[in-house]
């Protein structure tokens, strides 16, 4: 799709990894290697939480930096870099999920946590639910029960939790990103917060650990 002239040079004059972009795209090696540099661990964390596979997480990673580098010719700022990057890894986290379909569950494993490590996940969850813990908690049990709360969302609930709670984006980006409306990327988190609330809550405050998964209606491929 072509971007108009204005819209393009807001973008270059607003986001300095977008001009790192254009001089990849002008043949520029060093400037590839330094948004790898600034991206490669946040990337890889966001696909680690998204298929719950750090080795998997990793191919996918390269994966999208590689269609990065390829489209660099055809590269026109019509969005933040970060927003066009999270585009295609979301794509990219799509396909390989629908070439595992047959395996329905994800198991996210302690060490398969990335770059943000256990505690930024927890805190990642808990800020998405709105909870807060009323009594001590054992590390690791909080660090089973978080993991199951994130376990619990959908794909596309996860994603959206990601990029809002650890890459910070705003919802119009995040809509920008999965291809959906604002309004519904405010729906889709909304229904996460309540999600993530539904498991968490009777932990923190009552130590009651959940009997299984989310509800099946928390999964459904469809929603909001």
């Amino acid at each position: 799709m072509s971007v108009s002239e204005s819209t393009a040079r807001r973008y270059r004059l607003g986001d300095p990894d977008v001009r790192l972009m254009l001089r990849v795209r002008d043949g520029e090696a060093l400037a590839f290697e330094e948004l790898m540099h600034r991206y490669q661990d946040r990337l890889l964390t966001v696909m680690s939480h998204l298929v719950g596979n750090r080795h998997l997480a990793e191919d996918l990673t390269q994966e999208v930096f590689l269609r990065v580098y390829r489209s660099r010719k055809r590269y026109e700022p019509g969005a933040k870099f970060s927003t066009w990057l999270y585009t295609i890894a979301n794509r990219v986290a799509l396909n390989s999920k629908r070439r595992t379909s047959r395996r329905r569950e994800v198991h996210l494993e302690a060490r398969d946590s990335g770059p943000l490590g256990a505690q930024p996940l927890e805190r990642l969850a808990l800020a998405a639910s709105g909870q807060t813990p009323t009594r001590q908690l054992d590390k690791s049990e909080m660090r089973d029960i978080v993991r199951l709360a994130m376990q619990g969302l959908n794909d596309r609930q996860r994603m959206a939790v990601l990029l809002n709670k650890f890459e910070g984006m705003s919802y119009a980006d995040i809509a920008e990103t999965m291809q959906m409306s604002p309004k519904a990327i405010k729906s889709l988190l909304s229904r996460a917060r309540d999600n993530l609330r539904e498991i968490l809550e009777p932990y923190l405050r009552h130590g009651r650990r959940p009997t299984g998964q989310a509800t099946p209606s928390d999964n459904k491929p469809s929603e909001p």
